[in-house]
């Protein structure tokens, strides 16, 4: 009998490629430079660390999932949430709702354009929320890609 893996196939890596040159390296980018100005300050830091995480999550995110953290705190991860709106989500939101508008104009862009639209509310709130393999137990599933 066969094992299951969970590694993810060959459509995600197909996806995660016509992702990367669509649309992931300038969201990767965007990240990027949100992590780098957010850790100039010691009260940035924990900001610059959670745009990291998603710089990543946007290069490659077929294959992958959000859950909810077991073991966070609700009321930090809404103040770390309230505070990260004010000055990254919101235009991290926004480049995510444009490229998935622009995507969405050719048949080829459509399932990448709608990626897009799934990630914007991770974008807006991300404390609170893990991103793991797909197939791994690490709590209740946002949704996966």
């Amino acid at each position: 009998m066969a094992q299951k893996s969970d590694a993810p196939g060959a459509g995600s890596l197909v996806l995660n490629i016509l992702w990367i040159v669509l649309s992931g390296f300038w969201l990767f980018l965007s990240y990027l430079v949100a992590g780098v100005v957010q850790c100039i300050t010691i009260i940035g830091i924990p900001f610059g660390i959670q745009s990291f995480k998603l710089a990543g999550f946007a290069l490659w995110p077929f294959g992958r999932s959000v859950v909810r953290q077991a073991h966070n705190s609700t009321a930090l991860s809404v103040v770390g949430n309230v505070v990260w709106f004010l000055f990254s989500g919101l235009w991290l939101a926004i480049g995510h709702a444009v490229l998935g508008v622009l995507l969405c104009v050719t048949i080829i862009g459509i399932p990448l354009g709608l990626g897009n639209f799934r990630m914007i509310p991770l974008a807006l709130a991300p404390f609170g929320k893990d991103i793991v393999r797909n197939g791994s137990e690490h709590g209740e599933v946002i949704f996966s890609f």
